[in-house]
């Protein structure tokens, strides 16, 4: 049995700003501390063979924090880093708005025609983020593997294993921020499974 274990990292200054993150740095907020804290909790009792993360800071703040109990070197990747805004990374999403209404309404509402020049689309998200799923998932076959990335990175993963067009992108479950989600591949299968979806089990 190999299963990944997915988790977004924890609020972060940005996220409570409502400022557009992408691939620029952010920080950990006190609650978002809070959040990786709590998850360790939980995540000590799950026996890891490796963990990885994105080289994100807010990513790595909430390895550190979530997976403090584990005494290994973590493996950082660039290729689990957030989907790539461009120009519009730093900003206020309300003052992107202003001056780009129509390409913040096809980010939030028709995903999978959004393409702002100089910005990663959600296609191009999805085929960076399974690349790098389905590598570790074979380098890795039988382990328990933990992964901290974010938000609409994890969610790209999640809808290609579940049939979900891009065009339906932002349908919930929620990717609310230290969520944890699950992919299960079962011996002698070749697809994962998701077990569990942002915090809820299978039925969600």
């Amino acid at each position: 049995m190999t299963r990944l274990h997915l988790i977004r990292h924890g609020e972060t200054n940005w996220n409570a700003e409502g400022r557009i993150q992408g691939q620029l740095e952010s920080v950990l907020s006190e609650l978002g501390e809070q959040q990786a804290t709590a998850l360790q909790e939980k995540l000590v009792l799950i026996n890891f063979d490796k963990v990885f993360s994105s080289t994100s800071t807010r990513a790595r703040q909430t390895t550190a924090l979530a997976l403090s109990h584990w005494d290994k070197p973590v493996g950082y990747q660039d290729n689990l880093r957030e989907i790539m805004l461009g120009r519009w990374e730093g900003q206020l999403y309300a003052d992107v708005e202003i001056v780009e209404p129509q390409a913040v309404y096809a980010f939030r509402h028709t995903p999978d025609i959004f393409n702002v020049e100089g910005t990663e689309t959600f296609h191009a998200l999805q085929r960076r983020a399974l690349a790098a799923v389905e590598e570790i998932m074979r380098d890795c076959a039988g382990m328990e593997i933990a992964l901290v990335s974010h938000g609409a990175w994890i969610k790209s993963v999640l809808s290609h294993y579940e049939g979900r067009p891009i065009s339906r992108f932002w349908e919930p479950p929620r990717m609310h921020n230290c969520c944890h989600s699950i992919l299960e591949i079962s011996p002698g299968a070749t697809t994962p499974r998701i077990v569990r979806y942002a915090d809820l089990d299978e039925g969600f």
